[in-house]
């Protein structure tokens, strides 16, 4: 009997781990999927908005995998530094599938990027999410103005919850710290900023719309920076997703203001220089340089800068995979190096070790995008399963781990953090609501704290 260690309970591993329980070549095959934090579904959980109840739903489909007779989830297993080493895992197993996501966030490189009130997005959407690692709650404390520095979808997510009010965000399942500052939040002015033109914007037209239908919200455009992008005036010839995103940007722009408490401004062709601070020793400005297209996709500086205020900047530049201890690294593309799915040692085949998601291909697609990178890694290791599976290794895996001093926190473990959560609601007079913290979650699964 194949037994398979997939790391990383977010979309790429449940699919994986789906794709190993559900054919027919190698039967009987029993899979763990191993996660450092004690609740699974990965970036549905911690990275999906909030009031994307929808998105969020998919956290069903991932429930039915785990649940699976011959699945077994095994939350709050570390693997690397202060956990389990990657050498000693691949000895439980035939064969371990690394499914761990880019855990990193892609860096500006200009002054003042670590001045107080400058954020990582990622630390932002970590915050309204409830994960456990995040210890600050100061993010909109302060701020009357902010700006975001990126055109993808995390960017016009932060926006959207940064102009949202409390009456929208309260039936979510943030956590009511959160929704607390976000509620008292003074943020009026938003400002999301993109060194490029529209047609090259990262975001998708349905999340780019959604901006447009803000409550109390007013939406402007720049019909001067639209028109700095070539494409502008003539789309036709974009792709479909980005000729819409035009259409959209055009339609604001042309329309008449609209009058409301807060306001998002949507900018292009401007590249942050520098992050300026106040007084008080936090960031009060960002300094962008006004750029143009430079006829081969990128832009090009002019020498012409602009000052705008912010208390608080949010980074949303792009994620990046981090090193795995025990596992070669592609510092460059941050990946690690693989052949459909097998990971490579020094050019060759590593037997028994797989990647998928973004830790093979980078941070590219949508959740769905997962589905077949995961296929194709299913493919290569049952391919290998009949020279994997003759290797001798522990009859039951989990016994192993808690031999090592691990205490996993199993299915009914997440369980009763759920019923913990909708507990919580409840007093509160809402829906679920997540628990913010290590000593909260370990405590609702009957455990003393991270592992």
């Amino acid at each position: 009997m194949l037994q398979v260690a997939v790391v990383g309970s977010g979309p790429s591993g449940v699919y994986a781990a789906q794709g190993l329980v559900q054919q027919d070549q190698v039967p009987g095959v029993r899979v763990d999927v191993l996660d450092r934090l004690p609740c699974p579904y990965g970036l549905v959980r911690y990275g999906v908005a909030p009031d994307h109840e929808k998105i969020k739903s998919l956290q069903g489909t991932l429930r039915t995998v785990l649940e699976h007779e011959r699945v077994r989830f095994l939350g709050g297993v570390r693997i690397g530094p202060e956990g389990l080493p990657a050498t000693r895992l691949r000895d439980l197993y035939h064969a371990v599938v690394y499914c761990v996501g880019a855990a990193t966030d892609r860096r500006l490189g200009v002054p003042g990027e670590e001045l107080p009130g400058s954020w990582s997005a990622t630390d932002f959407v970590s915050w309204y999410s409830a994960h456990p690692d995040v210890v600050s709650d100061g993010f909109v404390a302060g701020a009357r103005a902010a700006v975001v520095i990126g055109v993808g979808n995390v960017a016009v997510d932060v926006t959207r919850i940064l102009a949202r009010g409390a009456a929208e965000l309260s039936p979510t399942d943030m956590p009511q710290a959160a929704l607390d500052a976000l509620s008292a939040s003074q943020v009026r002015e938003i400002q999301m900023v993109g060194r490029r033109g529209p047609s090259q914007a990262r975001f998708t037209t349905k999340e780019l719309r959604e901006l447009g239908g803000l409550p109390d919200t007013e939406v402007v455009v720049d019909p001067a920076e639209l028109a700095l992008d070539p494409a502008y005036l003539d789309p036709s010839a974009l792709p479909a997703a980005q000729r819409r995103n035009v259409e959209v940007l055009r339609g604001w722009a042309e329309r008449p203001p609209a009058v409301g408490s807060r306001r998002i401004r949507l900018r292009f062709f401007l590249r942050p220089v520098a992050l300026l601070a106040d007084r008080g020793g936090r960031v009060g400005t960002v300094r962008f340089e006004r750029t143009l297209p430079d006829g081969l996709g990128g832009v090009t500086g002019t020498g012409r800068y602009e000052d705008v205020e912010a208390q608080l900047v949010l980074r949303s530049v792009g994620y990046r995979g981090v090193p795995l201890e025990g596992l070669p690294f592609d510092a460059d593309r941050g990946t690690v190096p693989h052949l459909a799915g097998r990971v490579l040692r020094a050019g060759s085949v590593a037997p028994g070790e797989y990647v998928a998601g973004w830790i093979k291909r980078g941070p590219t697609g949508v959740i769905g995008t997962n589905r077949p990178c995961a296929k194709e890694t299913v493919t290569s290791l049952l391919e290998d399963a009949p020279a994997l599976v003759h290797r001798e290794i522990p009859a039951d895996p989990l016994a192993a781990l808690r031999s090592e001093g691990l205490r996993p926190v199993d299915w009914s473990g997440w369980q009763a953090i759920e019923r913990a959560e909708a507990a919580l609601g409840a007093s509160l007079g809402r829906g679920v609501v997540k628990l913010p913290d290590w000593q909260a979650l370990m405590q609702a699964a009957g455990a003393d704290g991270p592992l």
